[in-house]
């Protein structure tokens, strides 16, 4: 059995703190324990913002004479009680039985649910229902390492990330070519943060290297755990990246995790919406444990997308604390002053990859902008071509959620994209997989960037389901389908690559879109190939 195939992990009760396991969970792994009051007060006051939130959308549609609306938001608002229920009794802090009796609602709602729509023939955009998650516990001892993730730094350097409860543990990584010898070590450095009553535990960084491209490296964490193994990408083409977003921590997720583990790759892509834990801070732990198997073995790439921000600007929690805390990416080295955007070169400088951040500032004179001038500008399409884009918000959507949210920045950076020859865009956001043409400015243009969505990862919001026919776009978009999945991109040479998409189809991963891309910066491009569209097998 493999860490996907399970639903969830009971912790022991052994393991669980004394002071109970509402008041670990609420708290994260700080030792100062709440007042009564003060966490009463707390709980009143975010049902009180949940249910004044739920009346707000409820009044609108009423005004609006949706009727699909308000029972949309009533629905959503029950389903909601039947998750929690069914989390609390699968982390083992509930009942069993009381866990049992809100599934059984929430399939009878859902039901219900479906009935309603199906009957009115609505054509308004509704979510499939929500999938239970898949919560990981931590049962090992405070100071064994947890939530580990690597990611590349500079050339031939890799950062390892990991946590520890107990805050004493060194921000070591001991590392070899053979198991159990560790011929080499590095030092890093370690942080915390706080968030309400959640405080993180230790949350180490360390940069290992030089390192051999396209080796495998036993290491070790703080001294102390188990051991892991790890991979360095290689240093000349072929390559193969595996692309998902918005990817959650669901049934779904796990799906799609099981499916990538199940073929090989180099690197991972993800474009934003990691954890889904929106303030819910152990979800982030929760996340780090579930993606370890995975994240500790090939470089994870990643940006943030909205649900990173978790800002709360009237008890003053800045935006992306939690994101920049314990998804450190290199962004100094690749010159940007912000972990939101930053970008680096895979297989030798053959790709030059660009991690755009929609949620940071994008227009004229924004540091972001800036940067990105400097940085597209520094690439040499004679010794890089490939030119690969990742950002959150799509620019080019047909799907009826999220239209228009990329608009903005798609006007103040199409036109960089576009004169530096990017040869595709990476997005998620739109929970749904779309495959555009290239485009530049609305119109087919051969010159421009192939658009792809993918923000089909997992997440328990449910999927897009509907694309617009009559979308200003429609004619532009060559494949739809609201599915989750994931997407791998295996740049051949110099000149090819081949895209496939690969759906979540029972115990196997289906490929259901696949076209071969040429090199906008290939010498064969002719302008007879410029304006033709990439054909498909």
């Amino acid at each position: 059995m493999t860490p996907y195939q399970v639903s969830c992990y009971l912790k022991p009760r052994s393991a669980m703190s004394t002071e109970g396991p509402s008041s670990s969970w609420l708290r994260g792994d700080t030792r100062k324990k709440p007042t009564a009051f003060l966490l009463r007060a707390l709980l009143f006051i975010c049902v009180a913002f949940r249910v004044a939130a739920a009346l707000i959308r409820v009044s609108y549609h009423v005004a609006a004479g949706s009727v699909l609306g308000v029972a949309r938001v009533l629905f959503a608002a029950a389903n909601e009680r039947c998750l929690r229920g069914m989390d609390r009794a699968a982390l083992g802090r509930g009942s069993f039985f009381v866990g049992a009796v809100a599934n059984s609602w929430r399939v009878l709602m859902q039901g219900l649910a479906s009935l309603m729509f199906l009957c009115a023939r609505a054509d308004e955009y509704v979510r499939q229902p929500p999938s239970p998650l898949v919560l990981t516990a931590h049962d090992k001892p405070a100071a064994h390492p947890q939530q580990v993730h690597i990611s590349t730094v500079g050339r031939n350097k890799m950062r390892i990330s990991w946590v520890t409860d107990d805050r004493n543990t060194p921000s070591v990584v001991e590392y070899g070519e053979s198991r159990g010898n560790y011929t080499a070590s590095a030092t890093g450095d370690q942080a915390t943060y706080k968030y309400f009553f959640y405080e993180s535990g230790a949350i180490h960084h360390v940069t290992i290297g030089p390192l051999a491209p396209g080796t495998t490296y036993h290491y070790r964490c703080g001294k102390a755990g188990d051991e892991l193994t790890l991979r360095t990408p290689p240093a000349s083409l072929p390559l193969e990246l595996v692309v998902i977003g918005d990817l959650g921590q669901t049934r779904w997720t796990a799906s799609t995790l099981a499916h990538i583990g199940g073929a090989d790759y180099d690197m991972l892509l993800l474009p934003g919406d990691l954890s889904y834990a929106d303030t819910q801070q152990p979800l982030w732990d929760s996340f780090g444990r579930l993606v370890q198997p995975l994240a500790s073995a090939r470089p994870w790439m990643v940006t943030e997308g909205n649900h990173e921000a978790e800002a709360l600007p009237v008890v003053g929690f800045a935006p992306f604390v939690a994101y920049n805390a314990r998804w450190r990416m290199p962004h100094e080295e690749s010159g940007s002053a912000s972990n939101l955007y930053y970008s680096f070169d895979a297989a030798g400088g053959a790709a030059h990859v660009v991690m755009l951040g929609s949620y940071a500032e994008f227009e004229e004179g924004s540091a972001q902008r800036a940067w990105l001038e400097r940085d597209l500008a520094g690439v040499d399409r004679r010794r890089t071509p490939w030119l690969l884009v990742l950002l959150h918000a799509p620019w080019y959507n047909t799907n009826q959620a999220h239209q228009g949210e990329g608009e903005a920045m798609r006007a103040a950076m199409e036109a960089l994209l576009y004169e530096a020859r990017v040869d595709v865009v990476f997005s998620g956001h739109v929970h749904a997989y779309e495959r555009f043409t290239r485009i530049y400015d609305n119109e087919a243009d051969g010159r421009g960037p192939m658009y792809i969505t993918i923000g089909d990862g997992g997440n328990r919001e449910g999927l897009a389901l509907k694309f617009l026919e009559d979308h200003k776009s429609a004619h532009l978009s060559v494949f739809q389908e609201a599915s989750f999945g994931h997407g791998r991109l295996r740049i051949v040479d110099e000149t090819s690559a081949v895209w496939t998409w690969h759906r979540n189809d029972d115990e196997y991963a289906t490929v259901r879109d696949e076209v071969w891309l040429e090199s906008l910066a290939s010498p064969k491009l002719s302008m007879a190939a410029a304006g033709r569209q990439d054909e498909e097998l």
